[in-house]
């Protein structure tokens, strides 16, 4: 059950910087309240300046060191975009007789010797419903949530990365777990691949997984439910795919692991394209 209510306003529900700025958020390590300027995306949560500062001035100074998942104030600048693209896409979808939703959708025919169109297996991530408009909404705005936490954490390269793959392994599950015919459109098999990537890191990093794991969980059921029209397929997908990756970088996140993440996600890669290739082999 939810409620539409807003949560009380407290003496302590202001930044402890900004007085002036309301705001729910606290830091993960100690526990004061931060708006969105005075927030650094960390592994769990956010970090308040103070708390940053000390956490860069205690950080081991050392060549082996990761390469990545620390927290940076750089802009989730290919969250952004592709945020963007998809919302132009969607706009492009309502505009009668351009067929935007029909030369992008996927479904497993057309991976086939027959229809053979395998670039619908990522380019069914950019379009969405457009009888349901929440279908859009709520697809994107998971992407911002789960943008702001990870790009900054693994940088744009990566983050990118992540997404094509779970975008992919999702239309793989559609593949391989639907009819040929069944259509499908929209961005969840991304997403739930950065869930699943997410999950993964926190998990080697000893992060709190309890929150996540209801939010997948819950996602995932609903999938299930008849009626809803949603594709599990492509959640099942996605989040096998995205958790594969989030495992190769966070085993893979010292200096001279670099060469060796790059092979593995190449590795990666080739399976999964190969197994969009024999499907209908099988």
């Amino acid at each position: 059950m939810t409620s539409n209510s807003p949560p009380p306003v407290q003496r302590n529900n202001f930044c402890y910087r900004h007085p002036d700025r309301q705001s729910f958020v606290l830091c993960q390590r100690c526990g004061r309240t931060v708006c969105g300027e005075c927030q650094t995306p960390g592994a769990v949560g956010v970090i308040c300046p103070e708390c940053m500062n000390e956490q860069r001035k205690s950080a081991p100074r050392t060549r082996n060191r990761a390469a990545f998942f620390r927290s940076s104030n750089d802009k989730p600048v290919v969250t952004y975009v592709i945020l963007a693209v998809t919302a132009l896409v969607f706009l492009l979808q309502l505009i009668p007789g351009l067929g935007i939703t029909e030369r992008l959708l996927y479904a497993g025919v057309y991976s086939s010797p027959l229809a053979f169109e395998p670039w619908r297996m990522l380019t069914t991530a950019l379009v969405h419903s457009q009888n349901f408009i929440l279908h859009v909404g709520l697809n994107m705005y998971s992407l911002w949530l789960f943008g702001q936490a990870l790009e900054p954490m693994l940088g744009r390269a990566r983050f990118l990365t992540l997404y094509l793959i779970s975008a992919f392994a999702g239309s793989l599950g559609v593949l391989f777990l639907s009819v040929p015919n069944q259509a499908v459109v929209g961005a969840s098999g991304a997403i739930f691949g950065l869930m699943g990537a997410f999950l993964v890191i926190q998990r080697k990093l000893g992060g709190n997984m309890n929150g996540l794991l209801v939010l997948v969980g819950i996602n995932l059921v609903i999938g299930f439910i008849p009626g809803t029209n949603v594709a599990w397929q492509a959640h099942v997908g996605g989040l096998i795919g995205g958790a594969l990756v989030g495992l190769i970088y966070v085993s893979t996140r010292g200096v001279r692991q670099k060469g060796l993440q790059i092979a593995l996600i190449v590795a990666l890669s080739v399976v999964l394209v190969a197994l969009s290739l024999v499907r209908f082999a099988i």
